[in-house]
Formats: structure tokens, C-alpha cells, sequence
């Protein structure tokens, strides 16, 4: 069989945020993936790394987020790669390729809502890092992939490990069979922290103790905030109750999730804490490959400790639930002052106790949204109003702050 011919036998896949955290390792799976081939590849800004993955995976197809680099990536990538628009265009364009037999999904925030509704509308094989967009409107979601006959298989740890316990059940069968989910948490950075949180700075917040991450995501685990994110994506994902969802932090980060049938017996999933295990289980699913992950050694755990989360050190993870409570507008407004409350946080304009309370003036502004399903476009709108809102508070946060400073 001649070159070209063996390359059309392999499985396409196109990787939405290559250059970051989930998007580096996904690379670093995929390039001793058996009958896997990288057909498109995209980055926000680091030009860099993503001429560098050109080179080394010769996708057909790239994207670059950002405007003002558009001109340079032409100038420095082969003519032979063709480069779509830049921007959400390009990125949705990526989304939808034809000729992609699998979208990875690893960007970060809710630029990646559209992206995954393109690659929904062309009944795409979706490998979903990106929980934000499941947080904003993940049943709506979820109805349209069921319309569209497109296969959503979530990538991060806790989620994916949910996913292989309930391997074989149909969806509209799992909340009948299941009695709780154990939503598993490290506790961050934080989590046994006995000093003042108001005084904690960028570079503490993003000293994860087992994983190696986004600077956001990162922030989100020290807060606890990404629990919160992770149930709702959870709860829509699944179809379940919120109430059948427990978070139980997990300082050793060994075990990934579990689920708790109606018959009280307990699934798990455990594994040395490595993103790329859930990242080739949703590329390779339903079949897995030898993994670059180092296996379990049971012989050298001294122990494996659970506790209960503390909602009152931890404020974002309660908001988190009372927002799936609520339901409507709520998770799109909590997703959105979240973000721009830790891109705030991360440089230098918001003390890290300051996050909760962004988020939760920024929902107290907005009264009556909740008990109903909004079409994608007020998400949208919504999404927009909710971070200027949050840039107010953020703005007049800062200049309090700036004002005390002087009259002392």
C-alpha cells in the first residue's frame, strides 16, 4: 500500500487548542497513536509552538486565533498547509472539517462554545476538554448532539473516568440506575492553607500539587471553583439529578471518580495522575492502546484519603451549585464573572478572596433567569452582558482599593 493510500486509513483528528496544556499532551499521545494522523491544528497566539507542531505533524489544515498574527503564520508555514480565517471563524471552521473523523476540543473558556456547536452540526466524534460550554448550556447541548447524531466523550480526568464507569449504559438509563457520583478533588492548592487567602498571589494559586495545567483551569482548582464547573458539566452530560453528585476531595489525585449504583456497588477509576490517559481513552474509544502513562503500583500507596469540601473556606464551589440549581441564565453568568474575575486575579487587579465575590455581585444583578432552557444566542448575549457587569465590579473593586491605599 502506497503513502497516500495508508494515510487515508488512518483516523483524522483535528486539535483545537494545540498549543496549550491538554493541546501539547494530546500531541504527545497521539504521536504513538496507532492509525492516527493530525489533520488540523489550532492556537490562540503562541506562534511559536505552533509552527513547531507544523513542522513535526504536517497537519493539512491551521488557525491562529488572533488577528495580528494571521499575516505572519502565512509567512512562515508552508504552502502547502492551508490556513484558515482567524478568529472564532477559523476556529469553528477547524470544528467542522469534513474531513475530520474526531474534534479535540482543548480550549479554555467559553471561546469554545461556538467551535463545539460547528462540530455538533457536522455530527462530529467530539473529544470535549472544554467544560465551559457544557456549563453554559449543556442540555441544550446535549439535545442538539442526539439531533445531529454526534458523540460527545468528555477528556478531563473526573469526567472521563465517570464516563468508562458507566460504559454500555444508555443515557436515558443512568439516572434510574445510578444512586450518587463521587466527583473527585484534589483540594487544589490550597485545601489544608491555615493562613489569610486575602493575601494569597498569582504565583501561590498556580502551584497545583499533582497536575500540570492552564494557568485558568489552575486557579479554578485552587478555588475550588472547577468542582463546581465540572458537576454541572457532569450533571448535563449524563442527564442526572445534581443532588446524585458529590464532591469528595482526594488529596493523592489517584482516584478519578467513581459511581455508586442502585444496588450500593461502587465503580471507580484509578490511575497516577497524567492527563494523557483520558486524553487517548476519548481519542481511541471505544478500543485501548498501550499507554505512555506509568502503570499503578498498589504495593507502594500507603493510603488514599477522602474528605468533605469545605463550602465555607471555598465559597465558588457553593455558588457553582446553587447556579445548577437554579438553572437558565445562572451557569452562563457564574462561567462568565468567573473567568474575567481569575484573568482579573492572574494579573494583579483582584485579591484571590475577591473572586467569590465578583461572581456573586455579577449574579445579583441579574434577577428572574433561571427555571428555563435559553436558546444558544441569549447564552451568547447573556455571556457578553455578564462580563461587562463583572468588568464594573472588577473596576470599582480596584479603585476602592487604590483609594484606601492613599488615605493611609
Amino acid at each position: 500500500m502506497d503513502k497516500s493510500k495508508r494515510l487515508d486509513k488512518m483516523k483524522k483528528i483535528a486539535i483545537l487548542g494545540s498549543t496549550g496544556s491538554i493541546g501539547v499532551n494530546a500531541l504527545d499521545v497521539v504521536k504513538d497513536l496507532k492509525g492516527c494522523r493530525v489533520l488540523g491544528l489550532s492556537a490562540g497566539s503562541n506562534i511559536k509552538l505552533l509552527r513547531d507542531q507544523v513542522y513535526r505533524f504536517s497537519p493539512q489544515y491551521v488557525s491562529i486565533f488572533e488577528e495580528g498574527l494571521y499575516r505572519e503564520l502565512k509567512r512562515i508555514l508552508p504552502r502547502s498547509v492551508k490556513i484558515l480565517k482567524p478568529g472564532i471563524a477559523g476556529l469553528c471552521e477547524m470544528a467542522a472539517l469534513k474531513s475530520a473523523d474526531m474534534v479535540l476540543n482543548a480550549l479554555s473558556g467559553s471561546v469554545g462554545f461556538m467551535p463545539l456547536i460547528s462540530s455538533i452540526k457536522a455530527s462530529k466524534r467530539i473529544a470535549l476538554a472544554n467544560k465551559e460550554p457544557m456549563v453554559m448550556a449543556g442540555e441544550r447541548l446535549m439535545r442538539e448532539a442526539e439531533r445531529w447524531q454526534a458523540e460527545i466523550i468528555p477528556v478531563d480526568s473526573e469526567p472521563s473516568a465517570i464516563f468508562q464507569c458507566l460504559a454500555g449504559i444508555p443515557r436515558r438509563d443512568l439516572d434510574a440506575r445510578i444512586k450518587r457520583i463521587f466527583l473527585t478533588a484534589s483540594g487544589g492548592a490550597f485545601y489544608k492553607y491555615s493562613g489569610d487567602l486575602s493575601k494569597i498571589k498569582p504565583a501561590q494559586a498556580l502551584k497545583h500539587p499533582n497536575w500540570k495545567m492552564g494557568k485558568k483551569i489552575t486557579v479554578d482548582s485552587a478555588t475550588l471553583m472547577n468542582k463546581g464547573l465540572e458537576a454541572i458539566e457532569i450533571k448535563n452530560l449524563f442527564s442526572l439529578e445534581l443532588k446524585k453528585i458529590n464532591i469528595l476531595v482526594h488529596p493523592q489525585s489517584i482516584v478519578h471518580s467513581a459511581v455508586e449504583f442502585k444496588d450500593n456497588s461502587v465503580l471507580a477509576q484509578l490511575s497516577n495522575p497524567d492527563m494523557r490517559l483520558p486524553i487517548q481513552y476519548a481519542l481511541t474509544w471505544p478500543e485501548r492502546q498501550t499507554s505512555p502513562v506509568r502503570a499503578m503500583d498498589f504495593f507502594a500507596l500507603s493510603r488514599l484519603d477522602f474528605f468533605r469540601p469545605d463550602f465555607k473556606k471555598f465559597p465558588c464551589l457553593k455558588l457553582a451549585f446553587e447556579c445548577a440549581e437554579k438553572g437558565g441564565f445562572f451557569p452562563a453568568i457564574l462561567n462568565a464573572a468567573n473567568e474575567e474575575a481569575v484573568a482579573a486575579f492572574l494579573k494583579g487587579k483582584l485579591p484571590f478572596t475577591g473572586i467569590p465575590d465578583v461572581i456573586k455581585e455579577t449574579l445579583s444583578a441579574n434577577i428572574g433567569s433561571g427555571g428555563f432552557s435559553p436558546s444558544f444566542a441569549e447564552i451568547v448575549e447573556m455571556d457578553g452582558w455578564a462580563r461587562e457587569k463583572a468588568g464594573e465590579v472588577i473596576t470599582r473593586g480596584v479603585t476602592v482599593r487604590r483609594n484606601r491605599r492613599l488615605e493611609d
